[in-house]
């Protein structure tokens, strides 16, 4: 079956002007122009759109998904798979959240009781998932199975205090990198602080500290779209230039 950009958009629930910014930037063209003028979706189209916002309902950036799109190595059913491993995921995670809403309510409304140690131990479990739904499968292709465990397993272990001092550790960094980048100078010592506020921070969730692994947490900062953005949100280049500054402060300039 065929579709015009206008059905396709609302079989799919997107706008025609996404339909047309993805044309734009070729990561879902249409099948052909018919004479008047149209852009034609076929079922070729179709699947490659449902990948599209399979993808970007887990959080991926639109050039990670167009390169993985792209790939000849690129299996379907083993993608529909991932998907469905990823659904899942983020089901249980929603069930966690929602019996912890449930409680939450139960103990406004007197019908139970709740700690402040329950209370946060499900927020750090939900934490963990979020983590992993978002970002699990770069991480531990990464740095491997057993890092990303002990370091789930840090933070699930995190005190009070320490988890407070790492949220302080980040806001400190965004902080010092705002005045840093003004610099324009990875070398200097705003830059240079906050490289070592970054260890800090690293240090509280991983199990151990090494300088390959920060120069290249660095890397992905700038190779994950959703690592740049993060750290791009307010100007463009910061995410470049803690990768730098962190090159220098570790020695692995590149």
């Amino acid at each position: 079956m065929e579709y015009t950009i206008l059905k396709l958009g609302k079989l799919a629930g997107v706008s025609t002007r996404t339909l047309r910014y993805y044309d734009e930037i070729g990561i879902l063209k249409p099948a052909r122009i018919n004479s008047s003028g149209y852009r034609i979706y076929g079922e070729n189209e179709v699947e490659k759109l449902q990948h599209i916002l399979f993808y970007k309902e887990l959080g991926v950036g639109l050039d990670q998904i167009k390169d993985i799109l792209d790939d000849p190595a690129f299996d379907v059913s083993h993608a529909l798979a991932e998907h469905r491993d990823q659904l899942l995921a983020k089901r249980k995670q929603l069930d966690l959240l929602i019996a912890n809403v449930d409680k939450t309510i139960a103990v406004k409304e007197g019908r139970t009781t709740m700690s402040d140690k329950e209370k946060f131990e499900g927020f750090k479990r939900n934490m963990i998932d979020e983590n992993e739904r978002k970002y699990g499968n770069e991480v531990r292709e990464k740095y491997g199975d057993e890092t990303v465990d002990q370091s789930n397993a840090k933070l699930q272990n995190m005190s009070q205090e320490d988890f407070d001092l790492a949220n302080k550790l980040a806001e400190d960094i965004h902080q010092t990198l705002a005045e840093a980048v003004k610099t324009g100078d990875p070398s200097s010592a705003p830059a240079q602080k906050a490289a070592d506020l970054h260890k800090q921070w690293i240090s509280m969730y991983w199990p151990k500290y090494s300088k390959e692994a920060h120069a290249g947490l660095g890397d992905m900062y700038v190779a994950d779209e959703r690592f740049k953005s993060y750290y791009d949100k307010e100007r463009d280049g910061v995410a470049e230039f803690l990768r730098d500054s962190i090159y220098v402060y570790t020695g692995m300039k590149k």
